[in-house]
């Protein structure tokens, strides 16, 4: 399992999420190809997340990028900057500036053993 992690990231978590879930369980290749043609704010930061990720697996054991895929991809609510607005007759508008926290973990693809087919265990139960 390797890890790439993004604090404080100055969108919010609602807008972040709509990129993760364009990429989440998608072999790395290909989500960095969605990620680059994704208009959207929080699509470059990830993409730059994801190849520090794949780089990290490359470093640490050695892996292709080819054999690894996104495992787990998280969006979290970061610390808010509360700032406020003048309004009309003295009062004021308080004005949200949301963050957030991106975390994107990588795992190694496990191939799958072909199974025997029923038909095939008919056929050497018969031969026998």
């Amino acid at each position: 399992m390797y890890k790439a992690k993004l604090n404080n990231f100055r969108v919010s978590a609602r807008k972040g999420r709509l990129v993760a879930d364009l990429i989440r369980g998608k072999k790395v290749e290909e989500a960095q190809s969605i990620l680059r043609f994704t208009l959207n704010k929080s699509a470059d930061p990830m993409l730059k997340l994801l190849n520090s990720a794949a780089a990290n697996a490359e470093h640490l054991d050695g892996v292709k990028v080819g054999d690894l895929y996104i495992s787990k991809v998280a969006i979290n609510e970061g610390a808010t900057y509360k700032r406020i607005m003048p309004r009309a007759r003295g009062t004021a508008y308080r004005i949200n500036k949301r963050t957030s926290h991106f975390e994107i973990e990588l795992d190694k693809m496990v191939k799958k053993e072909s199974k025997v087919k029923k038909e095939d265990k008919k056929v050497k139960t018969e031969e026998k």
